[in-house]
This record gives structure tokens, C-alpha cells and sequence, in this order.
């Protein structure tokens, strides 16, 4: 697997830092080989391998080992006769009974640093969170980026060209276990097992839904229709005039367990002019392509909406904070944010001369020297007035 260095890069400077490390992202977007990356930063560190103890609570080996207490007497024991600090990396630990209280307590008993990963948005949240709060840091892990299905390709030995590279990428997506099987069909195959075992495992059990029809189906018009502004009422109406019996909160509900799982990801609206956040009409975007293609029910191909979901992804992946903006009457595909940063994107998928004043236009009112960006799948630069344009390629290949 590719090294995931953008990733690599937020972690190492905590290495050793009296904070919790705690990977977080849908399930099979390569936690697991991350973890597995850190650990071999620590080997390259020369921290002895017996000090290093892993644990991944998917797996059956660690089946008596799902409480906080027998976490804890399980890490203890292991730490039996190691000589300096100890290095803890456990995968999917949302699968152990509260186990914020394990992993307090052994940051508190032993010289260690700990690592977690998980498949769940509220990992940090709830009462139990308390036991750590402010003694931790959080990072979130996408699906493969362009660039990042790029070097896997050609590591491969499958890399051809840029174009068909994103022509496939919009198609299946970036999720790392799909760039190892052999055609068509096992990727599909492999992608709609994928979201049934989120569907079941993540959302159906862990919130003891035995209907299942209208979840499944709002989830397909969400993903239907990325991008769009999001009302309740409108999908459990048209719900309801469908036959699929539901209410405006059991789909608020639906939404938020969607976004729990990392199914859907959100953008706030933002009032450029008022400087406030806007409470409604938020819009939302789906993690991965792939996992969409395969969930979506419509046979339409909205080559600007999946340009948008792209774009609003490699914004995320790079640790940008994005949302939508409202100027006026117009809106701001997104502004981003990361520290200090702070940029503006308008996305196309082809600018026709009519589209153009539109997407260069809304930038053009923005009255101040942040960056702005049009990209579009446009070869020729169409940079105007200090507003830069690039190739929707070009700019994921090439931050």
C-alpha cells in the first residue's frame, strides 16, 4: 500500500506528545495500514518492537478483550518487562465497552503514547468523552486521493494515463482495496458489500433499525443529489408520496447517522456579507464516488456535481475546513479554511462562454486578496483578473 505521507505528516509531530492520537474515517479507508505505517516510523525511531502493542477488535483474536477492564489488564500484562515508554496502537476501539475509561486510565499508569483508530464520527462525543477531554487530537482519513490512486497505479503496474486514471476515479472512487482486484465486476461487487456492511453494522445495529427501506432510501436521494441544498421536509414528502412511510425527524435522524458513519459529509452555508454561519440549507457530499455510484439510484450522470464532490473532498483530505457561501443572491461553491488560510473555489465541468461570467463573476465580488480558484475540466487557461484557473487534473495531481 501507498505511503500515506500527507497523513503521516499531521501525526509524526505528536509522536511522543502527552496527547492521544485518534485516527477517524468510514470503514476500509486504510486506517489499518496507517496505523501500520506509524508503527513502522517507531520501529525506524528505534523504539524496541516489544514495546510496540497492537490490537485490531475486529478481529477474533481479541474477542475477550471488549471491556475497558480487560482492555486495560491486556495492555498492562503486555507491558509486563518493557524498559522505557510503550507505544499502544489499537484499531476500531469502538468496538470495546467504554473504553475511554481503559485508555484514560493507561495514559495515566504507564509512560506510553497511544494511537486509535475508528469508524464512527461521535467516537469523542458523549459522556464518556469527558474522561478525556482536551487530551487528545483528532485526525480524519478519506478514501485515496487522485494522487495518492495515482502512485497506487502505478505501483501496480495498471497506470496509463492521467485521464483515464480520473475517468476511473470519478467512476469507482479511492478506496485502497478496490485498486487490488481485477476487473470491473469484483470492484462493484467488492463496493456494494462495502455499504452493506456500514448500512448493517454501523447504522442498523448500532441504532436498532428494523425498517430499513426508508434509511436505504433516503440515503440513495441524498447521494442522488450531492450538492444540492438540503430540506427534511422535501425528502420525507416525497418519502411519503412514494409509499415509504417516514417523518421530517426520523430523516434528520437518518442524516445524522449517515454522517456518523462517514457515509455523507457536510458543508455549512456561510453568509459572506453577514459573516454568520446560516442554520439551514446546508448541503452534503458523499465520501467516496464509488460508494455513491453503487447506492444512487438514478441513472443521470451530473458531470458538475460529481466535479464538486471531487473538489470538496481533496479540500477535506489536504485538512481544510470547507463550506458554501452565500454572497447576495449568488453562491460560493466553497471557502476554505486550514490555520491562517483562507480560499475561495468556484467548480465547472466545462466553462461555455455563458458559464463563464457566472463561475469568474461570483469571484469577482469578493472584495479582498484571498486566493480564488475556478477549476473546471477545461485544458485551456481561462485566468482572469487575479482569479486563477485550473484543470480539475492538473489541480489534484498537482497542489
Amino acid at each position: 500500500m501507498v505511503l500515506r505521507k500527507s497523513y503521516l505528516d499531521k501525526i509524526i509531530p505528536f509522536i511522543d506528545q502527552d496527547l492521544i492520537k485518534v485516527l477517524v474515517g468510514i470503514r476500509r479507508c486504510g486506517k489499518t495500514v496507517l496505523l501500520g505505517q506509524i508503527k513502522d516510523v517507531l520501529l525506524q525511531r528505534n523504539i524496541p518492537a516489544q514495546n510496540i502493542i497492537q490490537a485490531n477488535f475486529e478481529s477474533m483474536r481479541f474477542r475477550n478483550t471488549r471491556t475497558a477492564e480487560t482492555l486495560y489488564d491486556y495492555i498492562a500484562k503486555k507491558a509486563e518487562g518493557c524498559t522505557g515508554k510503550i507505544y499502544i496502537l489499537l484499531d476500531e476501539i469502538q468496538e470495546v465497552e467504554r473504553w475511554q475509561i481503559a485508555i484514560n486510565s493507561l495514559r495515566v499508569d504507564f509512560d506510553c503514547d497511544i494511537y486509535l483508530t475508528g469508524s464512527n464520527s461521535k467516537l469523542l462525543s458523549g459522556e464518556l468523552a469527558t474522561y478525556l477531554s482536551g487530551r487528545y487530537i483528532q485526525i480524519q482519513v478519506f478514501p485515496f486521493s487522485l494522487a495518492e490512486a495515482k502512485q497506487q497505479c502505478i505501483e501496480n503496474g495498471t497506470y496509463t494515463s492521467d485521464e483515464k486514471l480520473f475517468a476511473d476515479y470519478l467512476k469507482y472512487g479511492g478506496f485502497p482495496q478496490r485498486f487490488f482486484l481485477p476487473d470491473d465486476h469484483s470492484i462493484t461487487t467488492y463496493l456494494d458489500d462495502l455499504y452493506e456492511a456500514i448500512i448493517v453494522r454501523d447504522i442498523m445495529l448500532r441504532h436498532n433499525i428494523r425498517e430499513q427501506t426508508a434509511l436505504r432510501n433516503v440515503l440513495a436521494f441524498l447521494l442522488d443529489n450531492i450538492g444540492n441544498p438540503f430540506s427534511a421536509r422535501n425528502i420525507s414528502g416525497r418519502m411519503v408520496s412514494e409509499g415509504i412511510k417516514t417523518t421530517t425527524a426520523t430523516v434528520l435522524n437518518y442524516v445524522d447517522y449517515f454522517k456518523e458513519a462517514f457515509i455523507l459529509l457536510n458543508a455549512s452555508r456561510y453568509d459572506i456579507k453577514g459573516k454568520a454561519l446560516l442554520s439551514s440549507t446546508e448541503k452534503y457530499y458523499a465520501v467516496d464516488l464509488g460508494l455513491r455510484n453503487v447506492i444512487k439510484k438514478s441513472e443521470k450522470l451530473d458531470s458538475n456535481k460529481l466535479y464538486e464532490n471531487i473538489v470538496y473532498l481533496e479540500m477535506r483530505s489536504r485538512g481544510y475546513e470547507v463550506q458554501v457561501g452565500k454572497l447576495d443572491d449568488t453562491e460560493i461553491d466553497f471557502i476554505c479554511y486550514r490555520g491562517d488560510e483562507k480560499l475561495y473555489i468556484q467548480v465547472a465541468y466545462l466553462i461555455t462562454p455563458a458559464d463563464e461570467e457566472r463561475e469568474f463573476g461570483n469571484l469577482e465580488r469578493l472584495h479582498d486578496n484571498y486566493p480564488k480558484y475556478v477549476i473546471s475540466g477545461d485544458l485551456a487557461n481561462l485566468s482572469r483578473n487575479g482569479i486563477i484557473h485550473r484543470n480539475i487534473i492538473d489541480f489534484l495531481l498537482n497542489p
